[in-house]
């Protein structure tokens, strides 16, 4: 007889503590100006841009826009994955085995192309930048790791990474590749077509191409894995976000690259920079919930922009030490 996983938030019998949530009770997935707001238009002119990060203590605030030339779709831009497809919600992995069988075959399946996938000219640039000490900080909304995989250091991950996995019972993080290599065993032959990849490293499957597929619990105490990222409808970790503010606290200005800023969890510290008279420059080809708090947005191709930039300073993207290897 299977033994059932143990209660969410009981603790461990090796006393670990358990994942800690905050949850949302709606999270936000679109957003459309008001009426009366009207957005900044998408200029050319990079020289703001080249002035901010001449200056020094530039803080990076990514969002998914910076991978899409790696091969990963944002949400929302022109052809984003919500057009198709709607997250996977806190509240639902929690409540449904189902549910969690759903995404963890399309998760396991995702994670195949999305662990293959390489920085961009937009994520060596901003390595380069902080290899010649013009940044303050990275902080990237994104979980694909292709930061830190061009070289950039210290980058907090707002929402997690998907390197990584968690027991919301007794709070155990281990490796996703572990946890792919048991998939992989218990799943023998599971070899669907997708339909498409998300940028939470979700693969497009249909009810019947999921169909019996096998949900592994955490090796320690049975308990629930879930990837060690911020799902919808989750909170971000008070002490992630209140490093966070004290990174805008210590910026010069703050450089959006590709965010909508649709979600609470980045626009905040776009919000908090404004407030703080720090100016914000955004560089994204669509109107962002930011624009009223930024002195311009550049409506240019990420890699490009940032490859023209570096080379104004005088800093090819592509110096200094070679990519890390992904994990």
């Amino acid at each position: 007889m299977t033994r059932p996983p143990p209660a969410l938030g009981a603790r461990s019998r090796g006393g670990a503590v358990p994942y800690a949530c905050r949850m949302r009770m709606r999270p936000t997935l679109n957003w459309s100006p008001a009426e009366d707001e009207v957005p900044l238009p998408g200029g050319t002119d990079l020289e703001p841009v080249v002035e901010a990060l001449s200056t020094g203590g530039v803080l990076v605030l990514s969002g998914a826009g910076i991978s899409t030339e790696s091969g990963i779709p944002d949400y929302r831009g022109e052809g984003g994955s919500l057009s198709r497809h709607t997250p996977m919600t806190y509240q639902e992995f929690t409540a449904s085995a189902r549910a969690r069988r759903r995404y963890w075959a399309r998760g396991h399946l995702g994670w195949r192309t999305f662990g293959r996938a390489e920085p961009n000219a937009g994520h060596r640039a901003v390595a380069a930048f902080g290899r010649h000490g013009l940044l303050s900080g990275v902080i990237t909304q994104n979980v694909d790791g292709l930061h830190q995989a061009a070289g950039s250091e210290d980058v907090v991950e707002l929402h997690g990474s998907l390197d990584r996995v968690v027991c919301l019972s007794c709070g155990a993080r281990s490796a996703r590749r572990e946890l792919a290599r048991r998939l992989e065993e218990a799943n023998a032959g599971f070899e669907p077509v997708a339909a498409g990849i998300n940028p939470d490293g979700d693969a497009d499957l249909t009810d019947e191409q999921v169909g019996d597929f096998r949900v592994l619990p955490c090796e320690l105490c049975g308990g629930i894995l879930k990837p060690d990222v911020v799902f919808f409808g989750e909170a971000v970790p008070p002490r992630r976000v209140e490093h966070c503010r004290e990174l805008v606290r210590e910026a010069a200005s703050v450089l959006v690259l590709g965010s909508s800023l649709t979600v609470m969890s980045g626009l905040r510290f776009v919000r908090q920079a404004a407030k703080e008279g720090k100016p914000v420059l955004i560089v994204n080809r669509d109107p962002t919930r930011g624009d009223r708090y930024a002195v311009t947005r550049v409506g240019l191709p990420l890699g490009t922009s940032l490859t023209t930039v570096a080379g104004r300073l005088g800093l090819p993207a592509d110096d200094g030490e070679p990519a890390c290897a992904r994990p």
